[in-house]
């Protein structure tokens, strides 16, 4: 759509945040299965819809059982939490999901399989498109989900301040059609300082899928969170969702020198395969006003195809973590404040062959401005 090329990211040309939609030509055989597909979406979302609210009721309400016993507590949770989630996920298609170690060394210098022996207190770290990987780490780690606090609202269109615009401009340069399109230059979005995080529900992270952080007088450290957290604690540094095409940039959220000491830091990365005329795209950037994913869910439940996601988790010996990590190899040319989060930038890059840019959570809260003026037109 090139009424949002403004909001192309400058130095590689990727729009972040736009719904992907199938190629063209293939329309016929989705307007001939539609009606096939509705039905399957009823009959799928509502068998998706009944085991959240067995969720609710088991884990949220009888596990409250086991109170006084904390261990067999979160044992019960996470029982539960892993066969309803898998269930959930095998409903939307989901028929295998095989993550595949990464390692930085390649051929004679790569390590063996190593298992996650994830414990409390320890930081996963991931790109984030969808809520999909959300209830994918649910049932696998059972961890807490944190929402970043900024410490004010970033500018937005109407108040911001001239700046350098983007210099990169999509289409052909020949003077004609949409190549000859005046896209307004798009100020760039300083970076807005987290001043903390906010630890909240596995349904509340899902319904904040998509959205972008705003200011909260609840809010506390990630290191008193982790600290006093009995499982592991789930971080995602671009603090919203794109649409998988590249990797936000990543806020300082961790102002952590490496190697990490005191705790372990697992890296993944994800990524979906892109949606074809049977299969709506998996990653959900775009959120609904209420009842948010709801509609996403109902969509990807009409789909005929089995869904697919790729998940890349870095070997522990090649983490920040590792007292022998050589953060010279990754922060050479780094002078910022947070080198955890820039090494985990790099190798989630790295891991999943995304594209970094420099555009952030803060673009998006601009692009949301701009994405509802055009919508109410």
């Amino acid at each position: 759509m090139e009424k949002f090329s403004a909001y192309r990211d400058p130095g590689t040309g990727i729009q972040p945040f736009l719904t992907p939609v199938p190629p063209l030509g293939s329309e016929i055989i989705a307007k001939v299965t539609l009606p096939l597909r509705l039905l399957l979406g009823i009959i799928r979302t509502t068998l998706v819809l009944s085991l959240a609210l067995l969720y609710v009721l088991v884990v949220r309400g009888v596990c409250l059982v086991f109170f006084p016993i904390p261990p067999l507590r979160q044992f019960a949770e996470q029982i539960f939490t892993y066969l309803l989630g898998r269930t959930a996920l095998l409903i939307l298609g989901f028929l295998w999901i095989l993550p595949e170690q990464f390692n930085r060394k390649r051929g004679r210098g790569a390590r063996a399989s190593e298992a996650w022996n994830v414990k409390a207190g320890d930081i996963i770290v991931s790109n984030w498109s969808s809520w999909i990987e959300i209830v994918w780490l649910a049932i696998q780690y059972n961890p807490v989900f944190v929402i970043p606090i900024p410490a004010t609202v970033p500018e937005t269109l109407s108040n911001s301040l001239p700046s350098t615009p983007v210099t990169h401009t999509p289409g052909r340069r020949t003077g004609t059609g949409s190549a000859n399109i005046q896209v307004q230059p798009r100020m760039s979005t300083a970076q807005t300082p987290i001043t903390g995080f906010k630890e909240i529900s596995l349904l509340s992270m899902i319904n904040f899928t998509g959205r972008v952080p705003m200011p909260d007088s609840m809010i506390s450290s990630l290191e008193d969170i982790r600290s006093r957290s009995t499982r592991p604690v789930v971080v995602f540094p671009e603090c919203t969702t794109s649409n998988g095409r590249g990797l936000l940039r990543f806020a300082e959220v961790f102002y952590q020198t490496i190697p990490v000491k005191g705790y372990q830091v697992f890296i993944m990365s994800i990524r979906y395969d892109p949606p074809t005329p049977l299969s709506p795209t998996l990653t959900h950037t775009i959120p609904y006003n209420s009842l948010n994913p709801l509609p996403h869910l109902f969509w990807l439940c009409t789909s005929l195809s089995p869904a697919e996601m790729s998940i890349r988790l870095l070997a522990p010996s090649d983490s920040p973590g590792n007292q022998l990590f050589m953060a010279s190899e990754i922060l050479a040319d780094y002078t910022g404040d947070d080198q955890l989060s820039e090494t985990c930038a790099s190798l989630i890059a790295q891991m999943g062959k995304l594209k970094r840019m420099g555009m952030g959570w803060e673009d998006k809260t601009r692009f949301f401005e701009f994405y509802k003026l055009k919508a109410n037109k």
